[in-house]
């Protein structure tokens, strides 16, 4: 062990290696709590603000984040989505009103549970904002809305007011804010009774030539307004509506040939599809449909039977096969893969995550040409650690095979003194906790 520490305090005197370890532990995902507490100490973190906002926090680390001097970290952990929310309570009571503010704030956003009693802390703030804020947290307590509804705040009134809660409240305090003093508080509650008038109804013959482009598209792709009308939509200027148009049930494969359409990257999902592709026949009509969109639009609906499922996984549309992947959870593992590899959105990585998608024996991509596949060979449940010690030096998927837990040790402790490894190599979870805390030391004495 001796021989590691005196590599890591020579790799240590590296300012760039030292920022790398340090960048490495805040993505760990078995960074310990004592470990995640000295880093929230150091006074400056190489990292993306909102890093304690990103990676998930336990119990432990929530306590620790919450009780974080710094106000930076106190509301990177109230940002968090899966910070423990009893521990997180705790931020209701916090000196600074920013962070009770934003605590407050994403109760609502969140829809997170809080105690009565930090709800209460709350609608007794001494600053207005975060009075308001929690207006709208779920779970207040009767009594805390009543003590809102009669802050002496406006927007805080205003904020409170509903029309479940306005047939609650005791006749004198609804003649109080009736004559309420602020235009704000009495414009919330006219808009409580306001009624929305209903627009006068159109035929269907004015609703093909309306003016309104979304009125001539929903038009369109009405069952209820007839064919032979909604067919004079074929010549429409707006390519919207010549899509609905093609995507009504009702039209023959030729009528729907001869409407000019262009099917965009997101296409529209047919009411009709949704409730009738249960039906096997209908299933098939549509799968062989040259209409892409029809197609595309049957790819996300669930339940389809074998043959149209094999049908839609070889259909040459890219976008098929793509909505069978992401919006089905039986995708056959071969087509998940196949998508994975050549798709070119955005978010082709995320079909790693398919339920289907890793299982034994992907290990056999490790020396494919397309890297994206070299990297799927690493989700191989079966294979051994000679998987990512061989993929460790790959310049496309090097950083990954190295944060991969079946490294071997002794590589793993190497490849942390090497400038371009070292933050995957602080990052891998299977590093020990007494080399975590080494790597701390070592930032924390330069």
């Amino acid at each position: 062990m001796r021989g590691v520490d005196e590599a890591l305090e020579r790799a240590g005197a590296d300012e760039t290696v030292v920022r790398e370890w340090l960048r490495g532990l805040t993505c760990n995902p078995a960074l310990p709590g004592t470990v995640l507490e000295r880093l929230l100490e150091l006074e400056e973190l190489p990292v993306h603000r909102l890093w304690l906002t990103l990676r998930p926090l336990d119990e432990e680390a929530t306590a620790i984040a919450v009780a974080s001097s710094r106000m930076r970290h106190r509301v990177g952990v109230a940002e968090n989505p899966t910070a423990d929310v009893d521990v997180l309570a705790r931020l209701a009571y916090d000196v600074e009103p920013r962070v009770r503010f934003v605590y407050a704030v994403l109760l609502s956003e969140f829809r997170r549970p809080s105690p009565p009693e930090a709800l209460a802390a709350l609608a007794g703030d001494t600053d207005p904002k975060v009075r308001r804020a929690v207006t709208s947290a779920p779970g207040l307590p009767v009594a805390v809305q009543h003590r809102l509804v009669e802050d002496e705040d406006p927007g805080v009134r205003a904020g409170m007011l509903t029309r479940k809660l306005w047939e609650r409240l005791p006749e004198p305090v609804r003649e109080r804010l009736l004559d309420d003093p602020s235009p704000q508080v009495r414009e919330k509650i006219a808009e409580l009774f306001r009624t929305k008038e209903e627009p006068e109804a159109l035929t269907a013959e004015a609703r093909v030539v309306h003016a309104n482009t979304y009125v001539r598209q929903e038009a369109a792709g009405d069952p209820e307004v007839p064919l032979a009308l909604a067919l004079r939509l074929a010549e429409d200027p707006e390519n919207e509506v010549r899509l609905a148009l093609s995507m009504r049930e009702d039209l023959t494969e030729e009528q729907r040939a001869s409407v000019p359409y262009l099917v965009p990257d997101w296409c529209p999902q047919p009411s009709w599809i949704q409730e009738r592709a249960a039906d096997p026949g209908t299933a098939r009509r549509i799968a062989a449909s040259a209409h892409v969109g029809l197609r595309r639009a049957l790819a996300t609906q669930p339940h389809l039977p074998a043959d149209v499922l094999a049908r839609l996984a070889a259909d040459e549309d890219p976008g098929v096969r793509r909505n069978l992947c992401t919006d089905r959870q039986d995708t056959p593992h071969e087509l998940l893969v196949e998508v994975y590899a050549t798709a070119q959105d955005r978010n082709w990585s995320v079909l790693r995550h398919h339920r289907n998608f890793a299982r034994p024996g992907l290990a056999r991509f490790a020396n494919d040409p397309n890297p994206r596949l070299r990297h799927a060979a690493l989700d191989d449940p079966e294979a051994g650690p000679e998987l990512p010690l061989r993929l460790a030096d790959d310049p496309d998927v090097g950083d990954w095979a190295v944060r991969d837990p079946r490294l071997p040790a002794g590589e793993l402790l190497r490849r942390l003194t090497l400038p371009d490894s070292a933050f995957a190599a602080a990052a891998n979870p299977a590093l020990p906790p007494a080399v975590m805390h080494q790597l701390v030391d070592l930032a924390q004495d330069r």
